[in-house]
Order: C-alpha cells, then sequence, then structure tokens
C-alpha cells in the first residue's frame, strides 16, 4: 500500500507521488523564537517528527527543514522590554527549543534555517514580484498586491471578496486593498536593520518562510507542514508570493496538524491554562508526553487533561513492562521441548501487527490506529510469555523477532527508545521529585520484609507491602530480589 496524505490545498486524501522519484522535500514551520515553546509547538514538532520517521521507515530519501523567525515584532519588543539584543534574545529561546525538543526526543531536522541568515534570498523574491507586477512601494514599506494573484483563497477556502468586505479599515491607507499584507517594513528606531533596495529596514513575517524553504529546497516542494492556525493568513501569503514569484506551484501537499485543548478549552494565556514544555517535563516523562500526542489522528484537536497524561503513562508503563519481560527472554537459553501451536501463533500476530502498522501509518500517518496495532501485538507476546514451561531455541528466536518488530516500528512513534530499567529508575526520580516519600526508607521496609519473609511472618511482610501501596510504592518481587517503583 502506498502512502496517502490528507490534502489541505484539495480538501482530500490524494495518494502520495513525489516529485522526484524517492525523494521527499518537506518544509515545516517552526518557532517564533521570543519565549519558552508550549505544548502546541510540541504537537506539531512530534506530529512532523513522526512522519519524518516514517518516511525514513519506508525507505524514501527524505530531506526534512525546519526554520527558526528569529526577527519579528513580538522578538523586537520582548528584547526592548529586557534591555537586550534581539541576537541574544533569539538565541536564548533557540537554544531552550532544542533543550525541550532533544528530551521529548526529536530527531533535528536536516536544516533549520534562520530568517537572519536569509535575508539576500527574501530581497530577491521581492524583487522578482516586483519584476512581476505584484509588489508595490507603500511609503517606507514594500507590499504586496492580493487582487493580482487570481488563486488567493485556494488553501483556507476563503472567498477574497467575503474577507475583504470584512477586512478591518485599516488606519494606514497606504494599502491599495486591505488584504494586502508586507513583504518589507522600513526602518524604525530602535528596530534592526538590513539594507535593501528600497531602503533600510527587515523582511515582513511571511516572506521568511518563501525564502528558507526555497532556498535550501526548491521552488516547488513536495510537503509543507505546521499547524491549522497557520493556514491562514500565513500559508496562504506564502503560496501567493512564491508563486508570483517562481511563476510555478510552490508546495504538493500541504498538511496541517490540529490545535491542543485544554480540559475542552482552547489553550490560551487568557484563560490561564497556557502549558510550557518546560512545565509538562517536571512532572511527566517526554516519551509519556510523545505518546499522549500521538494517541489522536494528527489532523484532529488533542485535549490535555491529568486523565489522559496519566492514561499515557499506564500504557507506556504496560509497554515498559512488556519490552522487560521480552528482553529478560531472549537472553535466556533455550531448554528442549517447545508448544510449536503457540509459537506459530506468535509468529502470526507479529506478521499481523507489522502488516496492521504500516497499513495505519500509510493512511494519513494514523498514528492512533497504529498504536492500537502494537498494544495488541504486545499482548499476544506477554500470552505467549505467560505459558508455564521452558522456553526452546525456536520460542526465543520467535521472541528475537518480536522484540525486533516492536524497537523497528516504536522507533517511529519515538517511544520504547531506552533500556526498561532507566526508564523506570527515570519515572521513579520523576514521581519522587513530587511527593515526600524517602527511597532509603522504601529500602529499609524492603529489608525488613525480606527479613519476615524469611522468618515466615507473612502477616508483617504483607502489612509492609500494603503500607507501601498506599502510598504508591509497589513492590515487586523476583528471584533476584525485591524491587519498587512508583504507581
Amino acid at each position: 500500500m502506498t502512502i496517502r496524505v490528507h490534502n489541505t490545498l484539495t480538501g482530500k486524501k490524494e495518494e502520495f507521488i513525489p516529485l522526484e522519484g524517492k525523494k521527499v522535500r518537506m518544509y515545516v514551520c517552526g518557532i517564533t523564537a521570543y519565549d519558552l515553546s508550549h505544548l502546541g509547538h510540541a504537537r506539531a514538532a512530534v506530529v512532523f517528527d513522526v512522519i519524518y520517521r516514517y518516511f525514513k521507515f519506508k525507505g524514501y530519501d527524505i530531506t526534512y527543514v525546519r526554520n527558526f523567525t528569529d526577527i519579528d515584532d513580538k522578538i523586537i519588543n520582548r528584547a526592548n522590554e529586557l534591555g537586550i539584543s534581539t541576537v541574544d534574545l533569539s538565541e536564548k529561546y533557540i537554544a531552550e527549543y532544542h533543550d525541550d525538543m532533544d528530551a521529548l526526543g526529536l530527531l533535528r531536522p536536516d536544516f533549520e534555517p534562520k530568517a537572519t541568515e536569509n535575508i539576500d534570498n527574501m530581497i530577491a523574491i521581492i524583487e522578482r514580484l516586483f519584476e512581476n507586477g505584484y509588489a508595490y512601494r507603500a511609503g517606507e514599506d514594500v507590499l504586496y498586491s492580493v487582487k493580482k494573484f487570481d488563486g488567493y483563497g485556494k488553501l483556507s477556502g476563503k472567498n477574497v471578496d467575503d474577507l475583504r468586505s470584512g477586512a478591518r479599515v485599516c488606519v494606514d491607507d497606504k494599502k491599495e486593498d486591505p488584504l494586502d499584507f508586507v513583504l518589507w517594513k522600513g526602518k524604525k528606531e530602535g528596530e534592526p536593520f538590513w539594507e535593501s533596495p528600497w531602503g533600510e529596514g527587515r523582511p515582513g513575517w511571511h516572506i521568511e518562510c518563501s525564502a528558507m524553504s526555497g532556498a535550501i529546497l526548491g521552488e516547488t516542494i513536495d510537503i509543507h507542514g505546521g499547524g491549522r492556525d497557520l493556514v491562514f493568513p500565513h500559508h496562504e501569503n506564502e503560496i501567493a508570493q512564491s508563486e508570483a514569484a517562481n511563476k510555478k506551484p510552490f508546495v504538493k501537499y500541504w498538511l496541517h496538524n490540529g490545535f491542543v485543548n485544554i480540559d475542552q478549552e482552547k489553550m490560551s494565556k487568557s484563560l490561564g491554562n497556557f502549558f510550557t514544555i518546560r512545565d509538562i517535563r517536571k512532572k511527566y516523562h517526554p516519551e509519556v508526553v510523545r505518546l499522549f500526542l500521538l494517541t489522536n489522528h494528527y489532523r484532529s484537536p488533542i485535549d490535555f487533561t491529568e486523565k489522559n497524561l496519566r492514561d499515557a503513562e499506564e500504557a507506556l508503563r504496560r509497554l515498559y513492562d512488556a519490552m522487560e519481560r521480552l528482553i529478560e527472554a531472549v537472553n535466556l537459553e533455550g531448554k528442549t521441548g517447545s508448544d510449536s501451536g503457540a509459537r506459530d501463533e506468535l509468529i502470526n500476530a507479529g506478521a499481523d501487527f507489522t502488516e496492521g502498522f504500516t497499513d495505519a501509518m500509510d493512511d494519513d500517518f494514523n498514528t492512533a490506529m497504529a498504536l492500537g496495532k502494537l498494544f495488541d501485538f504486545v499482548h499476544a507476546v506477554n500470552r505467549f510469555l505467560d505459558r508455564t514451561g521452558d522456553l526452546s531455541a525456536d520460542d526465543i528466536e520467535a521472541l528475537k523477532e518480536s522484540r525486533k518488530r516492536i524497537e523497528e516500528t516504536s522507533s517511529v512513534f519515538g517511544i520504547l527508545l531506552k533500556d526498561p530499567k532507566l526508564y523506570f529508575d527515570e519515572i521513579k526520580e520523576l514521581k519522587l521529585s513530587e511527593t515526600e516519600i524517602d527511597p532509603e526508607e522504601i529500602e529499609r521496609l524492603i529489608a525488613e520484609r525480606t527479613e519476615a519473609r524469611a522468618n515466615k511472618n507473612f502477616q508483617a511482610a504483607d502489612r509492609i507491602r500494603d503500607d507501601l501501596a498506599a502510598k504508591g510504592v509497589i513492590l515487586e518481587d523476583s528471584p533476584a530480589g525485591t524491587t519498587w517503583k512508583l504507581k
């Protein structure tokens, strides 16, 4: 089955056919670097990280570009408030973004251009827009003439006349049309500026992505992605200026991820329900956040609640528990005798899982369905391991193949990347930071319980187990001793 994607431009699900062989050129809008990144940024980043990983999984030669806007009104205003340069401000928050995204396990894109590194490319596009009759001077600024581009509104489905009639009356009467947008802003006191044919100034926001995409990937690309909030006007304006300048299609497939809601309300600073990734990392393991963000289809909204995060945490625990059992099993020495029927059932479940996973991901990257297939297969592995009796060499080979299937597919999701024992240690440390539980006291009680069991004082041993369970400490006994986890 070939990959099919929902193209915002056509409003339909289409077969994905790259412009050139197996090469894929993908550009995704990054952050404006003036503050810590929030959960909405995390969703877009994780969605397109998984898409990037899946193209690699399928053998495509993909080039992934995600930009940084490092010059913008918000950056200038924030830098002035703090009394620092725009460069210092943007570099700080680019570093913070990388820290958050690295923690979430994102692969770095192949290119991460900055707007200020591409001023010459922006100027070149604006010059072509002048040559082609789409740009005009408006005082110290340069504007784009929307009415001259016939295709305006084709991405968002908005009617130009309706937009025009609903537009605010602009105090700046230099615009020929209310919908016209800025390509180049004339220099203002206290703002960074660059030389241009139209005087000193800086680029408008929309022109930045057209320039960075074109400079690295070419004038026509396979995929352009971003959050749904960017469809209009940002991506609509990108199309208008890119196609007017280059006289060819800009993007073949447009992909947009849905919003993040907080308890069924849109995330907003004004509503007081705004969460930064840094806030969330203090409470939840990054792989838990990743799993949560992938439990809904990327185009659908997703609701951030404590319950949904706890559910994702519990689901990931089950996966790591299974992986821990699987790793221990494949390291055993095979014995004689086996249940070939159960082994065949496991092998068939593995083949069904791989097929179901790829079918789901080929269908517009349906991570929710693909994760369901993963949990089904992990259940099958657990069922096989629950059998009584020794494992044969053939059983262990079947388990090794099962482990390989899980690791290959979970790497597309960006989960199960750690050794299970390390993951549980990290969870333990995270949970301990939220509680007043003393690890040394837990170890003392475990030793006391071990002594009680050795003395056949099972009532005392059970009381210790129950007391710890009431505090959220779960004991696990094995031939190697007793270990503990936090619920």
